[in-house]
């Protein structure tokens, strides 16, 4: 099977395991790729699950859980283009991405504040997978990919439509969390963010949607703001006036579960709690459930 097995995910609304569908493997792989070559694949609607934004909160996010045939769908085409796009990704990119991941991340972001780039400007963007418009993730694959089946696979992940309680609602924006094609959409999206940002003079180091800009001075800070809430703008999306600030590194900030100050970096204690928590509760010692 493909990698995304060790995950482990849970079932779509066919309630097909991945067990359940590896006891036919050849035969079913055989069908599905046959759908995918002559184009008659069609995805079926998504599962709907919500979990906690972060240890011990009330908030929850949305999960749209792909069915097991699914999954393999968006992974196949995952690997088909997710090659051509990492030749023009930026290099302050780190998630989802081979070779890479959130400690170089960091380790990146630590090496421009010893440059002396010490103001930060910690952004976020508002619901980011649900809202990015299906017009710009499709104009953005189509820029380097111009063959029509991927572009149509692509077209029907986006609008499969999820399940809630009962209830088949269409998508018409964003690509849902839990899809295994999701990241990779997303980093070819935010793509022209961080090109855009690097070619009007800022540092940006980004992991998925979760990013920060640094500059040496308060000002260049707030023009950054700026010009990141516009370039945002234009593409659908909005920053989150709550959780959007501007900080030197003496007064420390929050990067990917980690809390950074000009005195060193310490894991945020609701990160330990959360990975303590998995571990414990894990249903086999050393794996954590992850969608």
């Amino acid at each position: 099977m493909l990698h995304y097995q060790k995950n482990r995910g849970a079932a779509g609304i066919d309630k097909e395991s991945i067990e359940l569908f590896s006891l036919n493997l050849d035969a079913n792989l055989a069908s599905l790729m046959k759908e995918l070559k002559n184009g008659s694949y069609q995805p079926i609607p998504l599962r709907r699950v919500f979990i906690p934004k972060g240890f011990g909160k009330v908030e929850f996010r949305p999960l749209g859980i792909p069915c097991v045939r699914c999954r393999i769908a968006q992974e196949v085409t995952r690997q088909l283009i997710s090659p051509i796009f990492e030749k023009q990704f930026h290099q302050n990119s780190f998630g989802f991405r081979p070779g890479r991941n959130c400690h170089q991340a960091v380790e990146c972001l630590i090496d421009y504040i010893q440059q002396g780039y010490e103001y930060i400007l910690d952004a976020d963007i508002k619901g980011f997978f649900d809202n990015i418009p299906h017009h710009l993730i499709k104009d953005s694959v189509a820029a380097k990919i111009a063959d029509g089946n991927i572009l149509n696979l692509i077209e029907k992940f986006l609008t499969s439509g999820v399940m809630e309680e009962g209830e088949l609602r269409p998508t018409t924006r964003g690509t849902p969390q839990g899809g295994v094609i999701s990241p990779c959409l997303s980093n070819i999206t935010l793509d022209h963010l961080d090109w855009h940002m690097e070619d009007h003079g800022y540092i940006i180091v980004r992991y998925a949607d979760d990013f920060v800009i640094l500059t040496k001075t308060k000002t260049q800070a707030e023009k950054a703001l700026i010009d990141v809430t516009l370039f945002l703008e234009k593409m659908g999306l909005q920053l989150s006036s709550e959780k959007t600030h501007i900080t030197h590194v003496s007064q420390g900030f929050d990067f990917l579960g980690f809390h950074i100050t000009s005195k060193g970096i310490t894991i945020k204690r609701k990160s330990e709690e959360k990975f303590k928590s998995k571990v414990m509760t894990s249903p086999r010692s050393g794996e954590l459930d992850d969608y």
